[in-house]
């Protein structure tokens, strides 16, 4: 919000007295010094009447009483103040950790899986504007598709690119969970979280689940779990001679362990069954991981003294031209 505009070195104000001096000055005493023409007769001029110039003749001393005036107050510098707010935000550091088995192209989700899983983390992503972000993929193994950035094109696109072919097949939710505490355990957030989403059972990797929960839960990191997969059977597509065909499979996900694993690192885990179920559950995960705002108001001052001062150089041109050209003096 604007204020008044104030003045910085307010004590030059008091040179205006000194204007008002010079106009008593003026009036008093500087005024009966008139020039004088000594003629034999007025007689001659009685009938021409007063011109112009008479009325005009104050006009150079009035415009300087302004540009004395504007020239004071330019010199006590006048400010204006406006609050502007600074918002410092305590971001959060998040690893995705996604699933990219072969079973996450079961369609159950619309298209499949893994596009379901891919779309709705991008929305997370663009929802939290001011945390680092990770991705880590895993299936028989882990490794990182995105390290933590907030990079939101960047991150976005290798999301993007994410598909189920792009290591060895099978389930290390171990490895995947390790892989992701890996890229957070150095991190100085306050706040850490992993979110691991998978659809089936851990079949491979050398790290065990519950020992890499139990890292996290040494390092102060959440970790929430989702299982990923309709109740009972789902279709899933296979290739024949004939072209591909939908056949269904069991859906099969460790849902002991991945409760115990949230539970161990304060995290929670949640069954997604469809797409609006697993757009829920980010919804109440970005609700649940707010990050920590404050807000500080501090003022901004702007010097407005320039407007006065080309004022004043202005009425002086326009001073000097009127003693130039129109009220010229013959000395």
């Amino acid at each position: 919000m604007i204020t008044i505009p104030k003045f910085e070195n307010v004590e030059a104000l008091y040179l205006l007295l000194l204007l008002a001096l010079y106009i008593v000055w003026y009036i008093v005493w500087g005024a009966k010094r008139k020039p004088t023409l000594q003629i034999s007769s007025i007689m001659p001029f009685k009938k021409l009447g007063k011109g112009f110039r008479y009325y005009i003749q104050h006009l150079p001393f009035v415009l300087r009483c302004f540009v004395l005036t504007l020239l004071i107050i330019a010199i006590a510098r006048p400010r204006s103040r406006e609050e502007f707010e600074q918002v410092n935000t305590e971001g959060i550091d998040i690893i995705l950790s996604l699933d990219v088995s072969s079973s996450m192209l079961a369609r159950d989700f619309k298209p499949d899986r893994i596009s379901a899983a891919k779309d709705i983390a991008i929305q997370f992503v663009a929802e939290r504007p001011s945390d680092r972000i990770g991705v880590v993929v895993f299936a028989g193994e882990s490794f990182v598709q995105c390290p933590l950035t907030t990079d939101r094109a960047a991150l976005i696109n290798l999301i993007k690119d994410i598909e189920t072919d792009l290591i060895e097949d099978g389930t290390a939710i171990g490895n995947g969970l390790a892989t992701a505490i890996n890229r957070l355990c150095d991190s100085d957030a306050k706040s850490r979280v992993i979110i691991l989403l998978t659809d089936g059972v851990n079949t491979r990797g050398e790290v065990a689940p519950i020992t890499a929960a139990d890292i996290a839960k040494m390092y102060d990191i959440r970790v929430y779990t989702i299982g990923v997969g309709a109740n009972g059977m789902a279709p899933y597509p296979l290739m024949t001679p004939y072209g591909i065909q939908m056949q269904q499979i069991t859906v099969e996900i460790d849902e002991a362990l991945l409760k115990e694993i949230a539970q161990l690192t304060g995290g929670q885990y949640f069954r997604a069954t469809d797409n609006t179920k697993l757009l829920e559950i980010y919804k109440e995960i970005n609700q649940m991981e707010k990050n920590k705002t404050m807000v500080d108001s501090f003022p901004i001052y702007k010097e407005e003294f320039m407007p006065f001062a080309l004022a004043a150089f202005a009425l002086l041109i326009v001073e000097l031209l009127l003693k130039l050209f129109v009220l010229r003096r013959i000395p």
